[in-house]
């Protein structure tokens, strides 16, 4: 993509590092930028080189929701049909993030309101910058408070309580309240927020390739499932998989000679 693309792409090597960028507007979500994110996103799952996503934005914030002013969004002539397109269509994005196999790490500084929230809340690890605050604005603007998946994502991160107050009233949660629920694992200087995600990184690298797609999606079934012998068996057909594995082999075999392992994804 063009330096002028509203979602600028660099893969290094097994990492994409993916920047929203439309500082002029907060990172508001245009038609341009939401198509590229879909196209994006679903595209990861054919995409096997790439092992871990950062997802961040230049600028003063993070991401301010959706770009009001856009035409796309308010479709002439308004029937429910044309609003549901639009809508459905935003929603594939959080859906997509969800459902790729690499982990997402989502670097967050100033405003994250609205479908910008649900950016980060979609994502599987979320570092703060010490100016980043978040809410749910869609209650703000005449609608209901649970949109883009915050009704799904917000209890099971946070809990009923606070999810309920940030969703019936569009509080801002601030940084270093988001660090104590957890919603966070860390808030950093702003300038520090892409240093903070190498550690991160580092430790996922050191997973085999097929050990780190499984670990999310064990997470994804299990925040779902009925039971605890449901969560285990899906743990148990993920780990006789993996045991199986050229990979798994090198691990340990690795691990005995203190030796950095060597992976080739099998």
């Amino acid at each position: 993509m063009t330096q002028t693309s509203p979602l600028e792409i660099e893969h290094r090597g097994p990492v994409d590092w993916v920047t929203l960028n439309r500082p002029e507007s907060g990172n508001a979500l245009n038609t341009a930028l939401v198509e590229d994110l879909l196209v994006y996103f679903e595209g990861l799952r054919e995409r096997e080189q790439t092992r871990v996503v950062v997802l961040r934005a230049r600028g003063r914030h993070f991401c301010s929701g959706l770009d009001l002013t856009d035409p796309g969004f308010n479709p002439q002539p308004r029937g429910p049909h044309a609003v549901w397109k639009v809508q459905r269509r935003i929603a594939a994005i959080y859906q997509a993030m969800r459902a790729c196999p690499q982990p997402i790490i989502a670097l967050l500084q100033g405003a994250a309101c609205g479908g910008g929230f649900s950016l980060a809340l979609a994502a599987d690890i979320r570092i703060a910058g010490e100016s980043a605050r978040m809410n749910a604005a869609y209650l703000a603007i005449g609608l209901t408070g649970c949109d883009m998946g915050s009704s799904y994502f917000l209890p099971r991160l946070v809990g009923t309580a606070l999810a309920s107050e940030l969703l019936l009233t569009a509080r801002f949660i601030h940084a270093p309240r988001a660090l104590a629920t957890g919603l966070v694992s860390e808030v950093v200087p702003d300038k520090e927020l892409s240093r903070a995600a190498e550690p991160y990184l580092e430790d996922m690298l050191r997973a085999t390739p097929m050990g780190l797609r499984l670990t999310k999606e064990s997470l994804n079934y299990a925040i779902d499932a009925p039971s605890l012998q449901s969560a285990m068996a899906m743990e148990d057909r993920h780990q006789s998989l993996l045991a199986l594995s050229d990979d798994a082999a090198e691990a340990a075999q690795a691990f005995v000679e203190k030796r950095p392992p060597v992976f080739r994804d099998r």
